[in-house]
């Protein structure tokens, strides 16, 4: 069966809104490992937009299941990293500007500045995951600096306009899972992920787990958090 790593993200953008001290983020982790999550992922940003640095430090002591620092390739995060010893981290390309990560990691462009920090980051024991496009050429690049899985990009599939699009751009992340299992990666799968389109995704016998975030955070709105986590379990399952 997959397993569904849960963003929690957006439950510190709800508490920094007002510039309140809660929802607690690492309340919502504990709910979604009691709801049967296999991780938890925060992106500690550049700009500290939601989650900051308390939260993480926090994050690493109760989190039982396994923490995923979502992370820019810079000195400051991967000094943070070495500190913080998560159990992994995913490297993602980052803007000031942008509302979310708006595409993959440019591996094969970037290659030396993210061996260094592949290397530093591993050599703490911290397994490292790159956030990619699902493009042949930066698979083989992950693999070729080290890493040890790749999270394949799915926002192309997620927005897709009409079914012929997503259909176009399933087939790259199916090609893209085969060739990270054929160089021996993990691969995981992520982006716009939500409870509609997720079952194609789910299909893919090479992704191990999923990374989700947004969607959840907003069904739980409505149906509160434990249930919204038990809810896209439910549909992982199902496949």
């Amino acid at each position: 069966m997959k397993k569904l790593m849960v963003n929690i993200d957006h439950v510190a953008t709800l508490r920094q809104a007002r510039g309140t001290h809660y929802p607690e983020p690492v309340y919502a982790a504990s709910i979604a490992e009691t709801a049967g999550a296999s991780g938890i992922i925060v992106h500690l940003r550049e700009d500290r937009r939601h989650i900051n640095d308390r939260d993480v430090k926090i994050l690493r002591e109760v989190v039982k299941t396994k923490l995923n620092l979502e992370m820019a390739a810079t000195d400051e995060m991967v000094a943070i990293a070495r500190d913080i010893k998560p159990d992994m981290i995913t490297l993602v390309p980052e803007k000031r500007e942008e509302l979310t990560t708006e595409g993959g990691l440019d591996v094969v462009g970037l290659t030396k500045k993210i061996q260094m920090a592949v290397e530093s980051v591993k050599n703490k024991g911290i397994k490292v995951s790159l956030f990619v496009d699902p493009v042949e050429k930066q698979i083989i690049a992950s693999k070729e600096i080290g890493a040890d899985m790749v999270e394949i990009h799915t926002g192309a599939y997620s927005d897709a306009l009409n079914e012929k699009i997503q259909d176009k751009e399933l087939k790259k992340v199916i090609d893209a899972a085969r060739k990270g299992k054929e160089l021996g990666l993990g691969v995981n799968a992520g982006h716009g992920l939500h409870y509609h389109n997720v079952r194609k995704i789910v299909a893919i016998p090479e992704i191990d787990e999923l990374s989700i975030g947004h969607s959840i955070i907003a069904r739980a709105v409505f149906t509160g958090f434990e249930q919204a986590v038990r809810d896209m379990l439910r549909l992982i399952k199902e496949n």
